[in-house]
């Protein structure tokens, strides 16, 4: 992100002076005033005296020059709400320019003018449009300026998608987030920033309680996208929960598993953080996938897949369903032995499974010769 924002910093500077003053007639008062704008030294006065020329020549050829100017002045100053004025006129006269609208959202980013963002980051984007759309030059000496600006006009497009997703990014908002996620996926359905925007507002709707809303979301992207682990376990948690879609529950297991395989470390997350996350997402992986074949009668497939979760759960819980789950499995793959490891194991945790356990341990003691 920081590299696009300075692309774009850079690019300002060199795609200034769109509107060009290519003659001055002094015998008009408008030339006049535009020959002292030009040789005024004192910053102060020059700002001044364009500020007199656009009230009075509204429409004069040079206005358009005289506001680009006066915009820049604005910029460095960080004055939003003159840079956003000066920029509308500037538009009521060159509705098509590019750049007028992009230190508009600029403008409107500073003052966190989440109306403004939206607007302006529509204008630029369709202004920036139109230039990158526009034909190469026949005259050979006019390739370089246009290959410029196309390149700027592609840059200020990309800047606008980035400006709609920052304002998801650092929202804690879920109808401001939502509002604008759905923008940037109107704006352009093919942002890099969409992906992210998907996650951010899952993570949004979690964060405040709207669970419905971050299972809808997640399970949209699931169809099409399983590489996210933090949308693939919400959906395969709520899929067991409910009995729905086994084959999904089983896919979307292994496809946990493979993730936190495979994915490497984000940048700025410590070792062992990253180990207890990996760690965490694949024994419940483990678990939900080997409960799924519990419940199946698929008894092989649930010892393969809660023997390997054991190790991984920390939850006592989710630990003492897992023994609970792989002593009946044992059992009905007879296995006596290893079934009353798995119950004894289990009676030791309070909870929910404990009595049951104790007394399924007893009664393979009974049933079975020489169980320890």
């Amino acid at each position: 992100m920081r590299t696009l924002v300075t692309l774009i910093a850079l690019s300002l500077a060199a795609m200034a002076q769109r509107h060009k003053m290519e003659e001055v007639n002094a015998e008009k008062p408008e030339g006049q005033l535009l020959q002292q704008v030009m040789q005024e030294s004192d910053p102060a006065k020059k700002s001044a005296l364009m500020e007199q020329f656009v009230q009075q020549f509204p429409k004069a050829d040079g206005t358009p020059w005289v506001l680009e100017q006066l915009q820049a002045v604005y910029v460095k100053a960080n004055d939003p709400e003159k840079i956003i004025a000066t920029g509308e006129k500037l538009l009521a006269l060159d509705p098509d320019d590019p750049d007028a609208p992009m230190q508009n959202l600029k403008a409107a980013e500073s003052s966190k003018d989440l109306a403004g963002i939206s607007k302006w980051a529509e204008v630029a984007s369709a202004n920036a449009r139109k230039v990158a759309a526009t034909p190469q030059p026949k005259d050979a000496d006019q390739v370089d300026a246009w290959k410029q600006s196309v390149d700027y006009a592609k840059q200020v497009d990309a800047y606008t998608d980035y400006a709609l997703f920052r304002v998801i990014a650092e929202s804690r908002d879920p109808k401001v987030a939502s509002e604008f996620a759905a923008a940037l996926e109107k704006h352009n359905p093919q942002s890099q920033y969409v992906p992210q925007t998907r996650l951010a507002l899952f993570n949004i709707y979690r964060q405040t309680g709207a669970n419905d809303k971050a299972l809808a979301l997640a399970e949209q992207v699931v169809a099409t996208d399983q590489n996210n682990e933090d949308m693939l376990l919400v959906v395969t948690d709520n899929y067991v929960q409910t009995k729905k879609e086994p084959a999904k529950v089983h896919a979307y297991s292994e496809r946990i598993v493979q993730l936190m395989a495979s994915k490497p470390k984000p940048e700025g997350v410590a070792d062992a953080d990253w180990t207890a996350h990996r760690n965490q997402f694949t024994g419940i992986a483990h678990f939900l996938d080997g409960k799924l074949y519990y419940t199946e009668s698929k008894f092989p497939q649930t010892d393969q897949q809660l023997r390997a979760a054991l190790p991984l759960i920390a939850n006592p819980d989710m630990k003492a369903e897992a023994l609970y789950y792989l002593g009946f499995a044992n059992y009905k793959m007879e296995k006596p032995q290893e079934a009353a490891n798995f119950y004894r194991e289990c009676a030791a945790i309070k909870g929910r499974f404990q009595a049951t356990a104790a007394k399924n341990l007893q009664g393979i003691k009974t049933q079975f010769r020489g169980i320890q």
